[in-house]
């Protein structure tokens, strides 16, 4: 009796034991931290992750963007609640890379430098550190664009070739818009320069410094674009129309807002939610003088603090190196595909309802091969600051050009003096 109590107890013990093995193996989990619309991508690729790891859960942390680069530079000052993987979006790359708090993916055991080939040229770079550290993975890309009503420009008798022929013809074309439509050309006059700055770097610099660490505002790529700001406002072809407002939108819903430069991923947001009613009436192009220009991107960092770094990098190998996830990224949340084999897919050559019938991601296709990639610094963020209040002080209270510029480069300089 004693000892067949004891066999059905010790077969109890070992059921017990194989079921909390069993658990710990199902419960296993990967911490992913992301923003809008990336958290969505992520959770789309949860089923091919799934069929390589079913005992893995993704455990994903979404909060709106500004919200997510805030928590996370805190976990990486305090090396606490730090994700396995993190996204990052490009305008955050620089301060958070300067920290050094990533992993080298261009190191054993990554070796991402393997696969550079496959990446657009321009995005893989500006992971890059100076030191030639690789601390993220490019997923998505916004090569730039020009979107324009093209009812109002018929309507002012414009063509897009006047409007976007050089920077001169487009803000002469301003000029015939508001004469015969009452139209804005741009929002705001410091939407011309956020292009222009960023249109036609050289390899080596940054928005506002170069591989040295000089600060570059003071250049004549800084000087045509405050110009120009200057010459818009002047002649009276902005609304002094903040971007994302509601007033931003109500301009491209009732046509008195006639263009809007920007990454190609406006044109999804433009469609979803920001002027839906508006469907047909718009129209995509290259940027004024061919001006090559990215804006935004989305990438992958695995911090060194991360507690399941292989499975991290086979994450971000299946986000970024997969051309179904890349595919279906772009189909779904109109993510600009990073990985170069992904961009060779029919659905480039599908007709946008939105954009009238136009193939204008064959456009953002060629404009992405042409872009020179712009190199990332840690105080980037403040530089744009500065360079946006010296703007607004020539747009604003007539401040000379040459000084504004001046003392941006003085202020930024004593930054980076600190």
């Amino acid at each position: 009796m004693h000892s067949t109590v004891t066999r059905i107890a010790g077969k109890i013990l070992a059921l017990t034991a194989l079921f909390l093995v069993s658990s710990v193996a199902q419960t296993q989990s990967l911490s992913v931290t992301a923003y809008p619309a990336v958290d969505k991508i992520i959770e789309a690729a949860i089923p091919l992750w799934k069929k390589k790891h079913p005992d893995v859960e993704i455990k994903l942390v979404s909060r709106s963007m500004e919200d997510h680069h805030k928590a996370m530079s805190t976990a990486l000052s305090t090396s606490s609640n730090l994700p396995d993987v993190m996204a990052l979006e490009f305008g955050y790359l620089g301060r958070f890379a300067a920290g050094g708090g990533f992993e080298d993916l261009a190191q054993p055991p990554y070796r991402i430098g393997d696969v550079k080939s496959r990446f657009v040229p321009f995005a893989f770079k500006q992971a890059t550190t100076a030191a030639g550290a690789i601390v993220a993975a490019p997923t998505d890309i916004g090569p730039g664009t020009l979107l324009y009503r093209v009812d109002v420009l018929k309507k002012a008798g414009v063509t897009e070739a006047e409007l976007t022929q050089s920077w001169d013809s487009f803000v002469a074309s301003g000029v015939k818009i508001k004469a015969a439509t009452g139209a804005y050309l741009v929002a705001h006059a410091r939407d011309i320069k956020e292009i222009m700055i960023r249109s036609n770097v050289k390899p080596g610099e940054g928005l506002y410094f170069d591989a040295t660490g000089k600060v570059l505002v003071d250049s004549p790529r800084f000087v045509r674009a405050f110009e120009l700001s200057r010459k818009v406002r002047q002649q009276k072809l902005d609304g002094k129309i903040g971007g994302w407002s509601t007033e931003w939108s109500q301009g491209f819903k009732n046509g008195t807002i006639a263009t809007q430069m920007s990454g190609a991923w406006l044109a999804a947001q433009m469609a979803s939610w920001i002027a839906p009613t508006t469907k047909g009436l718009w129209r995509a192009s290259q940027l004024p003088e061919k001006s090559w220009s990215a804006w935004g991107g989305t990438f992958y960092a695995i911090p060194k603090a991360a507690k399941n770094k292989a499975l991290a990098w086979e994450f971000i190998q299946l986000m970024t190196l997969s051309r179904e996830a890349q595919l279906s990224a772009f189909k779904v949340q109109d993510a600009f595909p990073a990985l170069l084999e992904a961009q060779t897919d029919p659905f480039f050559d599908q007709p946008i309802e939105f954009l009238g019938g136009q193939k204008a991601r064959l456009l953002w296709r060629e404009a992405a091969l042409k872009i020179n990639a712009i190199d990332v610094n840690k105080l980037d963020p403040i530089a744009d600051e500065i360079i946006n209040t010296e703007l607004d002080k020539v747009l604003d209270q007539g401040k000379d050009i040459p000084a504004a510029l001046a003392d941006a480069k003085s202020l930024i300089e004593r930054r980076v003096r600190r």
